[in-house]
């Protein structure tokens, strides 16, 4: 896997463009910036890399739009050494911005193919997270909570209630809700029983799974 100069110029350039759209966390453009977003996807796809778009990727997933996972990042509001659970760890792209961040990443993945794949290659690159698990999204991580911020990369039809439980006071929930599109919303957690909750306008995820076993 070769990071190119050329690379690192296409990567500017995204986040560039990721920033015009509107995202201004000069963290999460760092991020955006550094991650060599190539290696995540299959090397006869290189030159998709570096579009503002989603991408297939392996189980029927995909790698998010760069975009996307800037606007995600910077609604959670990630400060060193928080604590952050990642519902759908997909390619590992959204984990590793997370980790550019200097967050403490407990990542939950639904597909085992995917799980098994990712783990290895975050490693492999350097991006250690916490925790990854083979598991299901709707439950989190009870044995790990609370938690600083969650953030949810797939669409879910409703808001898994384990999910806002497992924050802490003052915690950020943000997830894409609703079946096609879905709207991007985020819960602060302002009190043991209250939420507060403000709403983004329209994104597309591919559908947060439910294990129905």
């Amino acid at each position: 896997m070769k990071d190119t100069t050329r690379h690192q110029g296409k990567r500017r350039q995204l986040a560039k463009i990721v920033e015009e759209k509107g995202v201004t966390d000069t963290k999460v453009l760092a991020a955006i910036a550094k991650i060599p977003r190539h290696f995540f996807m299959d090397s006869s796809f290189e030159d998709h890399a570096y579009q503002d778009k989603a991408f297939p990727i392996a189980a029927d997933q995909t790698i998010s739009q760069p975009y996307t996972v800037g606007f995600q990042s910077e609604l959670l509001q990630v400060k060193p050494g928080d604590s952050v659970l990642e519902i759908g760890t997909g390619s590992g792209y959204q984990t590793a911005v997370l980790c550019e961040l200097g967050a403490k990443v407990y990542s939950i993945e639904r597909q085992q193919k995917l799980y098994k794949k990712t783990k290895l290659f975050l490693n492999k690159i350097g991006y250690r997270p916490k925790y990854l698990s083979f598991g299901d999204g709707y439950k989190g991580l009870p044995e790990y909570a609370p938690f600083d911020s969650i953030v949810v990369t797939a669409g879910a039809p409703y808001v898994p209630k384990p999910l806002l439980s497992q924050l802490k006071i003052g915690g950020r929930l943000v997830i894409p809700v609703g079946d096609d599109p879905q709207i991007m919303t985020l819960f602060i957690r302002t009190t043991e029983l209250q939420f507060e909750k403000k709403e983004f306008g329209e994104f597309r995820f591919v559908p947060l799974l439910e294990d129905k076993n």
